[in-house]
C-alpha cells in the first residue's frame, strides 16, 4: 500500500490492488480511516474520524490533489 503523502498527523495512500475503481484516496490517523474519491473530491466513507477533522482532510486533498491524481496514474497506469 504505497504512502502517497504524509500531512501533519494524516498519512495518504491507496492500496496496489484497486485499479478497478475510480481515483481515490486513503487517509489514516492512529485507528482512524476514510475514503475519498478524487474526481470529484468527495468522501466515499470514514471510520472514527470527526466532521471536523474530515472537513480539514478534504481541505488537504484540495490541496494536493494534482500530486494525489499523478501518484495514482502513475501508480496504476505505468506498470
Amino acid at each position: 500500500m504505497p504512502t502517497v503523502l504524509r500531512i501533519e498527523k494524516f498519512r495518504f495512500f491507496f492500496y496496489s490492488n484497486e485499479f478497478n475503481e475510480p481515483p481515490h484516496i486513503h487517509v489514516q490517523h492512529d485507528n482512524k480511516i476514510a475514503k475519498f474519491w478524487l474526481k470529484p473530491i468527495s468522501l466515499a466513507k470514514s471510520t472514527r474520524f470527526s466532521s471536523q477533522e474530515l472537513r480539514k482532510i478534504e481541505n488537504l486533498i484540495e490541496q494536493n490533489e494534482k500530486i494525489l491524481m499523478e501518484a495514482w496514474n502513475e501508480y496504476f497506469y505505468t506498470k
